[in-house]
């Protein structure tokens, strides 16, 4: 207890780089957004009601909804969209039309995060790019390119890890955060009336002056919580009294004091509304504070690549993402991985958008959509599990969560407004990935359907099994398949080409579970036919990387003896011929032969040792009966 009490700062300054890295670089680009948002004068009425508006909006998204309540839904400790999902799935039970809606919902809100993903780099190294512009005008033509630079060498660094600079990232941004709380107070000292911005009034009496079009700021202000989500996301790398500890202690009032400094400018100084956070420093400080929040914004972007490399993986194991080719950066921290395709497709869209917007303020219309998004399918998991894991009465998870429904669903529609001017950007993305995933759940249902609709049993088939027939040759064959019940493709064709049986025949199907991580115990089920055939069930969590030798080698007892040596691991891969009936539409039928063809091989996947692995191939039409499964669209 006392070795957790002195890790306990550690852990939370470590929450500073990962954790806090999105909504710490917030105040680069917030305020002024707002302004521009409506195209308001900063008087003393409008800043105090915009402050009052991001200060309590802090307070309630991130302090109450995330960190007080929402990190409670922790699935044995990992946090995010995805374990959510699996969660609020697990506590209502196996009904089917419920469970259904709950997995379409948390597919929708990790198709939405990677339109966060795409957003926040741009809109992060942009903001800070631009800093230059306060230092001297000329400098302006130089603010792409830099940043351009900087994405492209972010993306390029990553297929060699981040784990030798990361333990720098915390203590930096620790800097970050000081700098943010001692340049805003410096500016409240100055005019101190800008406190009165803590009192909600301000915040009602807002769209007491602007009517019901002051709604629009609302699209701007939750600019000021992105990166909340991270909260939840991260809290399965340093748990959450860390993650508390820092928001509550640190951040949050770091955050507030910068916000409310930035309103005390503008209240002494009109003309720095363009950019007020640069001009909360020195004219002598400006270009060393350019450099500290590109370093920042690095460090914020690189933790929202981390997770969305992360939230691949999750959805990958758990069956919405084709198999990808996961590179493991560091040999002693198992979050450190590096996804090359998704790198690749990461930096192509963030570049895009970059190109396109062209400036912070610009990318300012296209944010917020995917992130308010989020968070409403967030809140709307959370009732779920509410009611059903942690017994709350219909009361009060329907007062909570309502709660922070409408307030989310005032937020996602404040972001609507936005549609046309950027912020059709994140949901065109999100609106893609949901494709994606749901045509690949949804194709490899029917998929296995088509391949095994008559499986033989393997009682019927070692019935035909005599010491004659078929020739029984050294050595262990694997066979892997999806299904619990059947012959392998793979076996039936082996023997059909062959005419031989190994002496020893293992089917292995290998099961990802709606929990981050299994029990060693739980891991491997053995069931035994007889004459040298064995069924394995190895079960995996959705944070766990597969390795079938070393599962293999964990079953050995004095009945089960295995050599890895004479091993030969026999794997199916099919190709698909997209036709009119297979019950999706013909445009997803082609999606998903596309994604089979570039998914990973299993050698790769399952890290099989590549010169005893067998690949035997089926070419496959996904027509069957319309009454199999429902005509998806």
């Amino acid at each position: 207890m006392n070795d957790q009490k002195e890790t306990l700062p550690l852990l939370a300054m470590a929450t500073l780089g990962v954790v806090f890295g999105d909504i710490g670089t917030s105040p680069l680009y917030t305020l002024s957004a707002c302004l521009s948002a409506m195209s308001l004068p900063p008087t003393a009425a409008n800043l105090q009601g915009i402050l009052s508006l991001i200060f309590w909006t802090l307070v309630l998204v991130v302090s109450v909804k995330y960190a007080w309540v929402i990190m409670r839904a922790n699935n044995q400790g990992e946090g995010g969209v995805m374990a959510l999902t699996a969660l609020a799935a697990h506590a209502t039970g196996h009904s089917g039309r419920l469970r259904w809606w709950i997995l379409s919902i948390g597919l929708l809100g990790a198709a939405l995060f990677y339109g966060d993903s795409i957003i926040t780099p741009a809109i992060s190294v942009l903001s800070a790019m631009e800093g230059m512009e306060v230092a001297s005008p000329a400098w302006k033509p130089l603010v792409l390119p830099l940043a351009l630079g900087v994405i492209i060498g972010l993306f390029l660094v990553q297929r060699r890890g981040t784990a030798a600079i990361s333990h720098l990232f915390g203590p930096s941004m620790l800097v970050w955060f000081l700098l943010l709380f001692g340049s805003g107070l410096t500016w409240i000292i100055a005019d101190p009336q800008i406190l009165l911005a803590l009192n909600p009034w301000y915040a009602l009496h807002f769209f007491g002056i602007h009517g019901i079009g002051g709604l629009v700021i609302l699209g701007a202000v939750v600019l000021a919580v992105t990166g909340a989500e991270a909260l939840y996301a991260d809290m399965g790398h340093f748990g959450a009294r860390p993650i508390r500890m820092a928001w509550y202690f640190l951040v949050l009032p770091a955050l507030a004091l910068n916000y409310l400094g930035q309103g005390a400018l503008l209240e002494i100084n009109p003309s720095a509304a363009q950019n007020p956070f640069f001009r909360l420093f020195p004219a002598w400080a400006t270009l060393p504070m350019v450099v500290i929040s590109g370093i920042a914004t690095v460090i914020a972007s690189q933790a929202v690549i981390s997770g969305a490399y992360s939230a691949t993986r999750q959805a990958l194991l758990l069956g919405y993402v084709p198999r990808l080719t996961i590179i493991h950066t560091s040999a002693s921290e198992r979050g450190q991985i590096y996804l090359p395709g998704l790198n690749g497709v990461l930096m192509v869209a963030v570049i895009a958008a970059i190109l396109w917007f062209g400036s912070s303020n610009a990318l300012s219309f296209a944010y917020g959509t995917a992130v308010t998004g989020t968070m409403l399918l967030t809140t709307v998991l959370v009732f779920f599990v509410a009611r059903h894991s942690w017994q709350w009465p219909l009361w009060k998870a329907g007062l909570f969560c309502g709660f922070f429904i409408l307030l989310d669903g005032i937020f996602f529609g404040a972001n609507l407004l936005k549609l046309v001017a950027g912020g059709w950007f994140p949901l065109m993305i999100g609106l893609v990935v949901f494709t994606t995933m749901s045509t690949w759940r949804w194709g490899r249902e029917i998929l296995a359907r088509k391949l095994y609709p008559d499986a033989i049993s393997v009682e019927a088939f070692l019935s035909g099994v005599t010491p004659i027939e078929p020739i029984r040759v050294p050595g262990t064959a694997v066979y892997l398949t999806v299904r619990e019940h059947g012959v392998p493709h793979a076996m039936l064709h082996n023997l059909k080409h062959n005419r031989v049986l190994h002496e020893r025949v293992i089917i292995l199907t290998v099961k990802f579970e709606d929990e981050p991580r299994t029990l060693p115990t739980a891991r491997l089920a053995v069931l035994d036919y007889g004459q040298g055939v064995y069924r394995f069930t190895a079960r995996y969590g959705f944070m766990e990387q597969p390795d079938i030798p070393e599962t293999l080698k964990s079953a050995e007892s004095p009945n089960f003896r295995w050599n890895p040596s004479d091993t030969t691991y026999f794997a199916s891969r099919q190709r698909v011929i997209p036709t009119a009936d297979a019950g999706l539409a013909l445009w997803r039928e082609q999606l998903f032969a596309i994604l089979l063809r570039f998914s990973t091989n299993a050698t790769d996947f399952f890290r099989l040792p590549p010169n005893q692995v067998m690949e035997l191939g089926d070419v496959v039409e996904l027509a069957h009966r319309v009454s199999d499964a429902p005509k998806r669209g």
